[in-house]
């Protein structure tokens, strides 16, 4: 912790906090840090335990994925207070975790729209990577009637299970890319020059051009 004090920039944690996060530590000074360490699954449980959100962070580089059980995923997400802890416990340890399937549809459906936001982007994992046994018409229908009014990080998982529906599978594309324009969610969103745009009609159109592909 003492360390991890000393890594405080105020430049970092003006940045990390116009974004949500309650931290001030540069991120690849982090990683560099994890690096270091390596995996020690007990300090990584113990630095969870903290509430810090640099020590979470910090954790989550450095914990074994698989040796959390189903119940204290759930409830590290549902603690999990910030944007980016939130992002980094699903990426890099939920989906690793052989409970994530289980977690994906409980957590789908949880009335705790960070919760849900958890399941929806496991399910846009499983949308890329192991589409089998996926109703995907299915996920279009509540992605149609409920991501317009969703708050904002459920919004943004939705809209990802969304965007990768129409890249990834071409018999659903042109739903996909008609739901994203009708919904008009993050149309507007600011996109920095060179990046693509998370509105989903120009973002499906744009990763299916890059494979080669036809949009529609």
């Amino acid at each position: 912790m003492a360390e991890l004090a000393g890594l405080e920039d105020p430049r970092a944690r003006e940045v990390n906090e116009r974004h949500g996060d309650d931290h001030g530590v540069n991120l690849g000074r982090l990683r560099a840090l994890a690096k270091r360490l390596r995996t020690q699954h007990e300090l990584a449980c113990r630095l969870w335990d903290t509430d810090d959100t640099a020590a979470r962070l910090l954790a989550l580089l450095v914990c074994r994925p698989k040796a959390f059980g189903r119940d204290e995923l759930d409830a590290m997400v549902r603690q999990a207070r910030t944007p980016k802890v939130h992002d980094w416990l699903v990426n890099y340890v939920v989906k690793k975790s052989p409970h994530s399937e289980e977690l994906r549809l409980a957590w789908s459906a949880d009335p705790d729209p960070a919760v849900a936001a958890a399941g929806w982007a496991l399910t846009a994992e499983r949308v890329t990577k192991n589409p089998g046994g996926l109703d995907l018409a299915g996920l279009l229908d509540v992605i149609e009637a409920e991501m317009k009014d969703a708050p904002d990080r459920l919004q943004w998982a939705m809209n990802d299970c969304l965007a990768r529906i129409g890249i990834e599978h071409a018999g659903h594309r042109a739903r996909a890319i008609g739901i994203g324009e009708r919904l008009g969610v993050l149309k507007d969103y600011p996109t920095s020059p060179g990046c693509t745009s998370p509105f989903a009609p120009v973002w499906i159109t744009e990763m299916v051009r890059r494979q080669g592909g036809e949009a529609s």
